[in-house]
């Protein structure tokens, strides 16, 4: 996985993963989530992309559009 930058200093998300249909997240609790082309579609999961590598606004992004709508729990 792949340390987030976390440029706001406030993020939920301490690392994540991507691939080509999906991307996991890691929270600070240590729980990942998968997020994939199924749930929550690949929509919401290439913006998750995008805002992963920015390094900000990512927990704002899944709170707002995705939450719980994740694929599985690794």
């Amino acid at each position: 996985m792949t340390r987030y930058p976390n440029l706001s200093g406030n993020s939920g998300v301490s690392a994540y993963e991507s691939g080509d249909d999906y991307i996991a997240l890691q929270f600070h609790d240590g729980h990942v989530y998968i997020y994939d082309y199924s749930y929550p579609g690949k929509k919401h999961v290439e913006q998750m992309k995008k805002l992963a590598k920015a390094g900000r606004g990512l927990t704002t992004y899944v709170n707002k559009y995705v939450r719980e709508n994740y694929a599985r729990v690794r």
